[in-house]
């Protein structure tokens, strides 16, 4: 049913806590992976940083930084001129 995934998308979306926010805006590649490899640390094994980047780089090198880390991207989309993470911290 259409209507049922579209629901369990909401829900899920609203279940993930984010336990702490970066504004990456302005800073240019590789910084904005950077804060976020700086911050990690600063969040507990299970908890999601919420990243807010201006610089295109960054949809290649967070993702990439997170496979190499072992830790996890749950989103990483384009809104308007900012590109929003969410990353989740594994170990």
């Amino acid at each position: 049913m259409p209507g049922a995934a579209r629901e369990e998308g909401i829900a899920m979306s609203e279940e993930i806590k984010v336990d702490l926010e970066l504004d990456l805006k302005g800073l240019l590649c590789p910084l904005p992976m950077v804060k976020v490899s700086q911050n990690i640390g600063n969040v507990p094994v299970g908890g999601v940083i919420r990243a807010v980047a201006t610089d295109p780089g960054s949809m290649a090198d967070i993702p990439a930084w997170a496979k190499s880390t072992g830790n996890e991207v749950l989103s990483a989309e384009k809104q308007g001129n900012e590109f929003v993470f969410l990353v989740k911290r594994v170990k």
